[in-house]
């Protein structure tokens, strides 16, 4: 046990802090830092200072010293900070011969370290070892030739040395290796600081086979720097052959342009522009466009700005174009360019590679962008270069070209017919459009083939024309109309007649309500009004629109007569009867609304009412939708017309407006029997006021709970008509009937029945109180029969009405027994109390 508590670790104890308020004065850890900076804690004295006195100490402390390099060396060979400080250590004891040794140790480990190498040079170079720094740069740049450090510090060593030979012979071995740009221009920059230009010229020679465009300009500029104005313009010619059209760019352009521009050779800078212009692509030329738009500002004139911005604009409409070849817009915006600044060839030349592109298929959408093409060609031959001949082959080159077989263009037919007439070529021109009709026959054809005989005042061929037309489309309304309307305009009325007879007895129309309404207003025209409502009972035998119905009307009302009216109204009368069954009720309304506005102009008082009980409810409703794939897609309202016509035949539709309406009266109800109890409680306090004592008041024929319940359930018409006197208990009684005929005449006769029974059983002595109390429940009585006429309104409030008022009375039923027979007694003895007190006082 002691060793194992001897084992076990005391945990030492936390101490626990009772106040854990923030201290008053807070310290940062700025402040802990200042202050152990101002106190110097972190400071540590210096090493005391060794002094070596005699030859002894000092090899032994180079002994301890070189003990400690050697070990760590031994621990890691690879660290060469451990080689390099040991080597400047030895260099700062001026033993080189050891510091070569070791640095030469070091290069056996790591000969590719470039630190270790500039470390032994600078040691042999400071120790003024002029050939052991050579050699070791020559070991240097041999193992790692392309360290331009190197080379660097090797040609400023010798240039240093004034050994010019020996550093341009390094240099030469340094461009064999084909270095850096910087590594030339050092090379130039130190023949240039000898005056050996010639030399610097063949440097140049040397660096502008290394394919690069700079070097070409920048030899260029070396030769214009110094004075050699021919020499920097045949380097840039050679440098424009040198790359060719497949490796040009701007800059070299740009360049030449401006060294050009320097020497005032401006008709050189603009051929070179231009030249530059016609060969590289737009997206590559934006700064040599530029540069161009700028001279011509400094130095051309207002054609020459012009042509720089055309250029430019047709460069760019040029690589759109060879880019996609079918691009047609791209096309008509290049041509639009040319024809606005060309000769005629070239705009010829332009629209020749534009249509040469056809597009790859033959359906009629890839081709109607390209068709404009030809139309463009033509109409630029026949107006602009005035050569009819070349606009005839143009035409006749693009109607060879389409496939008429799939589909055909009669815009280009009807352009060279019309341009055949320009040119008084009538016969051309009709052989044309027969070769049209004949080859591919079109709507479109056949109506410019008729408008155009119709100008030439050619009927006969167009009736024979209008022939071929309605044989090839029997089924176009349009044409039947305008044959029609030919021959109604020539004055043959019988010949346009037949034509309207044929079209409607095709038995597929287009659109046959125009072609009806047309022979409609044909006849009308005509005034033959007898066959024109022959035409509209035949159009309503085969439809039932209402907005044929609302035209016979309004054609009746048109025709003057003693009769117009009459027939008017019924025509509207057989059109709302023929539109019951219609599904369309918006139709029906449309008819109904035009029949109101007919009777509200032309009608009596008694007719506007009929056809305004006729008019429609219009309610909103909901259905459910449901999606493409058969899941629930919610509600939707919608408006729907219930005609009163057809309400009548829908019980549903009653049963609803009742439910409506009575829920509407229950609210009522609730009012009504909130201002009936404050009216009791009033009544109760006025009572009390005069002494009326509650034996009294059950004695009053009109209590309440008999007046409750004679609004809810009126006694039977036998009691009423008797007169006799009822408990009250028994006229609470619920009844199972409820009729609301004579329930004024009930409340009427209970109370009259209830008047004379307490008037009978009473004395003279109590006379005057009875008709108090009688005066009181009189006019409760009319407070309450008002009460009842105003709240029943209808049939459905009344027995809802008289249910609720009989669930209640059922419930309290034996209360109500009990508590009437109680009241019955108390009444009696009363009575004869008061029976008694009368006679004593006539006695005295």
């Amino acid at each position: 046990m002691a060793s194992t508590a001897a084992g076990k670790q005391r945990i030492p104890k936390v101490a626990k802090v009772k106040n854990k308020a923030p201290a008053e004065v807070q310290i940062t850890a700025e402040q802990l830092l200042r202050e152990a900076k101002e106190r110097e804690l972190e400071l540590l004295p210096p090493p005391p200072k060794q002094k070596i006195t005699d030859e002894e100490e000092l090899n032994d402390y180079k002994l301890r010293k070189r003990k400690g390099f050697e070990d760590n060396i031994r621990k890691n060979r690879t660290v060469i900070s451990n080689w390099i400080k040991y080597a400047q250590w030895e260099e700062s004891l001026k033993e080189i011969q050891r510091a070569r040794s070791i640095y030469e140790r070091a290069l056996d480990v790591d000969h590719r370290n470039i630190t270790l190498w500039l470390k032994y040079a600078e040691m042999e170079m400071k120790s003024r070892q002029v050939n052991h720094a050579r050699n070791i740069w020559d070991r240097a740049i041999t193992i790692l030739p392309r360290v331009n450090q190197f080379w660097y510090k090797y040609t400023y060593m010798e240039e240093m040395l004034g050994n010019v030979a020996g550093c341009r012979q390094v240099f030469e071995r340094w461009m064999e290796w084909e270095p850096e740009e910087q590594a030339w221009h050092s090379y130039i920059n130190f023949e240039l600081r000898y005056k050996e230009v010639d030399k610097g010229r063949t440097i140049y020679e040397r660096y502008i086979l290394l394919l690069m465009v700079k070097n070409w300009i920048k030899y260029a500029r070396f030769e214009e720097k110094h004075g050699y104005i021919a020499h920097g313009r045949k380097v840039y010619e050679r440098a424009v052959e040198f790359f060719g059209e497949d490796h040009v760019d701007e800059n070299l352009f740009v360049a030449f342009a401006r060294f050009e521009e320097t020497q005032k050779e401006f008709e050189r800078v603009r051929v070179i522009y231009k030249y530059a212009l016609d060969r590289i692509p737009k997206h590559q030329a934006q700064e040599l466009f530029k540069n161009y738009t700028m001279f011509e500002k400094k130095f051309g004139d207002r054609r020459g700005i012009e042509d720089v911005i055309v250029n430019k604009r047709r460069f760019q409409y040029e690589e759109e174009v060879k880019a996609n070849p079918h691009n047609y817009d791209a096309w008509f915006d290049y041509l639009r360019l040319v024809e606005s600044d060309a000769d005629p060839d070239t705009v010829r030349e332009v629209y020749e590679r534009a249509i040469a592109n056809m597009p790859p298929i033959q359906e009629k959408r890839h081709w109607r962008r390209y068709i404009y093409l030809w139309i463009n060609y033509a109409l630029y031959e026949e107006l602009e270069v005035k050569d009819p001949e070349r606009t005839r082959q143009v035409y006749q080159a693009c109607l060879d070209l389409i496939p008429h077989k799939k589909f055909t263009f009669a815009k280009i037919w009807l352009l060279y017919a019309q341009f055949e007439i320009r040119q008084k070529n009538l016969q051309g021109a009709r052989k044309v459009m027969g070769t049209a009709i004949g080859k591919c026959p079109k709507n479109k054809l056949l109506k410019g083939y008729i408008e155009l005989e119709l100008q030439l005042r050619e009927f006969d061929r167009c009736r024979k024309l209008y022939e071929k037309y309605l044989e090839y489309t029997p089924e176009n309304c349009t044409t039947w109309i305008k044959f029609a309307e030919l021959e109604t305009i020539l004055g043959d009325v019988e010949r346009s007649r037949a034509i309207f007879e044929l079209a409607i007895g095709q038995p597929r129309l287009d659109m046959p309500e125009v072609l009806w309404k047309s022979y409609i207003d044909f006849e009308i025209e005509q005034e033959e009004f007898d066959n024109t409502r022959n035409l509209y009972k035949r159009l309503l035998q085969r439809t039932q629109h209402v907005k044929v119905w609302i035209s016979f009307a309004k054609f009746e009302l048109s025709i003057e007569g003693p009769e117009r009216l009459q027939k008017c109204r019924q025509i509207f009368e057989e059109a709302n009867k023929g539109m019951r069954s219609c599904e369309e009720k918006e139709e029906r309304l449309m008819l109904l609304e035009s029949w109101r506005d007919y009777e509200i102009d032309f009608g009596s008082d008694t007719t506007r009412d009929r056809v305004r009980k006729l008019l429609p409810e219009k309610v909103k409703k909901r259905r459910k939708l449901t999606a493409e794939d058969g899941s629930d897609a919610g509600w939707e309202e919608y408006y729907d017309y219930i005609f009163p016509e057809d309400a009548a035949n829908q019980p549903n539709l009653k049963l609803l407006a009742m439910a409506k309406m009575w829920k509407r009266q229950q609210v009522e109800i609730e009012d009504t029997n909130e201002d009936m109890d404050e009216d009791m409680d009033e009544e109760t306090g006025e009572n009390t006021e005069k002494g009326q004592t509650p034996e009294d008041k059950t004695t009053s024929p009109s209590a309440s709970p008999s007046r409750s319940n004679e609004a809810s359930t009126p006694p039977p018409a036998d009691q009423a008509e008797n007169g006799t006197d009822k408990d009250p208990a028994m006229e609470t009684e619920p009844q199972k009937t409820y009729d609301d005929r004579d329930d004024d005449n009930n409340s009427s006769s209970s109370s009259s029945s209830s008047s004379s029974s307490s008037e009978s059983d009473s004395d003279d002595g109590g006379e005057k109180k009875e008709k108090e109390s009688r005066g009181n429940d009189k006019e409760k009585e009319s407070r309450g029969n008002d009460r009842e006429k105003e709240s029943r309104g209808n049939d459905g409030e009344k027995e809802s009405r008289g249910n609720d008022r009989e669930k209640e009375s059922r419930g309290n039923d034996r209360e109500k027994e009990s508590r009437g027979n109680d009241k019955d007694k108390e009444s009696r003895g009363n009575d004869k109390e008061k029976e008694s007190r009368g006679s004593d006082e006539e006695k005295d």
